[in-house]
């Protein structure tokens, strides 16, 4: 069942049309969920009990290092003691999966998160199956996703269940929606969709999942009420793609030039933001809307792990 809440902010109109944009504000969404785990942390804490969360990163990818310092934060302000097991790059594939195991073993870590990409020498499929499935705080386990499946989630993958939770506190619940997704990975796409056609609250949905087989993205784009774009392609979904007033999350974080930057790249996501904007009833911005969301719900699935595992 999706968390209960909301939280969104309103703009200005972004069009000559007089549409007003209602920007979904993941980072204050996310927030308010943050809030919820405290107290359900909290709890625990009145019970003795520490909920513990491993980090484990190999190598110096600054942007992953970035991160987990990230995770961390949010996880300190939850009450969830988080540790990070930073690994040197050359770790072999062995050594890794002894790491894992060793956090496997340990009661005071209730969940563990491998933090991908990991170096072009190790197996990621490997590492992520060698976690525990009771302590995946990612949800990328086979045995959870195949639980998720079948409609009976134990911990689901932390993007896509942000993504209901951003369409259900905003207003837009996906129930009885025609919801199209651009993309079928194994981080978005596919799990993605096995949550919205789940017959419960917060889903209910008839979902399209689109990928580079189907013959008309655009065709199938303009029908949905719902559009979620996680293809990977900066500034894929066009205004052209997308009905009036319809619902636009966009998973996507890319890299472009700009020379206006001292860094002389920025971020932007698989939509083209302002056209589309125009057009929408609805969209989330990059970044500051998923993203904090697939923070807040590994927190989520570390407070549910410690939970089961409670006494």
């Amino acid at each position: 069942m999706p968390l209960t809440g909301e939280g969104f902010v309103r703009l200005p109109a972004l069009a000559e049309n007089g549409r007003v944009a209602e920007i979904i504000d993941g980072n204050a969404i996310a927030a308010d969920i943050r809030g919820e785990l405290k107290a359900r942390s909290d709890s625990l804490r009145e019970r003795g009990i520490l909920p513990g969360l491993a980090f484990i990163l190999v190598g110096d990818n600054p942007a992953s290092a970035s991160y987990v310092r990230g995770k961390n934060k949010d996880s300190a302000e939850v009450g969830i003691r988080g540790e990070t097991i930073h690994l040197p790059a050359e770790t072999t594939q062995e050594d890794l999966l002894a790491v894992i195991e060793g956090v496997n073993r340990d009661d005071d870590y209730h969940g563990m998160i491998v933090q991908l990409p990991l170096p072009a020498h190790l197996n990621p499929d490997s590492a992520i199956q060698a976690i525990s499935p009771d302590k995946d705080a990612d949800g990328l386990h086979p045995c959870n996703t195949g639980l998720l499946l079948q409609g009976r989630p134990r911990f689901r993958p932390a993007t896509p269940w942000g993504v209901q939770e951003l369409l259900v506190r905003s207003g837009h619940s996906p129930e009885g929606k025609r919801v199209v997704i651009c993309g079928r990975s194994n981080l978005v796409g596919k799990p993605l969709a096995a949550i919205l056609v789940q017959k419960v609250e917060g889903a209910n949905a008839t979902v399209v999942v689109c990928h580079t087989g189907s013959p008309s993205i655009a065709e199938e784009t303009r029908q949905a009420d719902i559009v979620v774009a996680a293809i990977g392609v900066p500034r894929y979904l066009t205004a052209a793609m997308v009905r009036e007033g319809a619902v636009v999350i966009d998973v996507g974080i890319n890299e472009v030039p700009d020379a206006s930057r001292k860094s002389g790249k920025r971020l932007v996501g698989d939509v083209d933001y302002e056209a589309v904007a125009a057009k929408a009833a609805a969209i989330t911005p990059v970044p500051g809307g998923v993203g904090p969301m697939t923070r807040a719900m590994l927190l989520a699935n570390t407070i549910h792990a410690t939970e089961l595992a409670a006494p």
